[in-house]
């Protein structure tokens, strides 16, 4: 059975929760202020999508596609985004909330989290090359045999990351956030 094709829709307000989505493509389509929270996205794509103001809380994400999307002020809690389909995968949040969520061994060169509350969010083994945590709070999230060459912390808080667990080669940090990298230690530095 061929997925269902939908281009260019607007959805607004509308609850994926109490409508049943069967294997779907949406490309270019605009979602604002909806609710997946819950939903199974097994096998659902989304190319070149925009989400704002939505909810995917606990939403499961075995098998779905996320090809160039943007998430704009979304709650994403416990999401397995390690669960997407790897392909092509490539998206950015700007004002989302994504703790508990995991990216565990992705491949996620360059991507954007911008002003995100990442809290207990798992990038153990992923590459996160070249990607920008800006004004993102990493409260104890999890950074273990990751590659975070050129990744930009310079904004981003309570972060605490083992640089001899991690290959961090050109990683960028402001002089206060160079204390995330030495709790291993212990130490106090004032």
């Amino acid at each position: 059975m061929n997925p269902s094709y939908i281009e260019g829709k607007k959805y607004e307000g509308f609850s994926f929760r109490e409508n049943i989505i069967n294997k779907v493509e949406y490309e270019n389509c605009i979602f604002k202020n909806c609710n997946f929270s819950e939903c199974n996205l097994h096998e659902i794509s989304f190319s070149e999508c925009s989400f704002e103001d939505c909810d995917f809380s606990l939403a499961k994400l075995k098998g779905s596609s996320f090809k160039d999307v943007r998430f704009v002020n979304c709650k994403l809690l416990g999401l397995r985004f390690d669960e997407c389909n790897t392909m092509l995968l490539s998206f950015s949040f700007h004002g989302c909330l994504l703790n508990f969520s995991s990216f565990y061994k992705l491949k996620i060169k360059g991507t954007i989290f911008s002003e995100c509350k990442l809290e207990e969010v798992e990038f153990s083994e992923a590459d996160l090359t070249n990607t920008r945590f800006d004004t993102c709070d990493l409260t104890r999230a999890t950074f273990e045999n990751s590659i975070l060459i050129g990744v930009d912390f310079r904004t981003a808080s309570n972060y605490s990351i083992d640089p001899e667990k991690n290959k961090m080669k050109k990683a960028k940090f402001s002089w206060k956030g160079v204390v995330g990298l030495l709790d291993k230690y212990d130490i106090i530095v004032e």
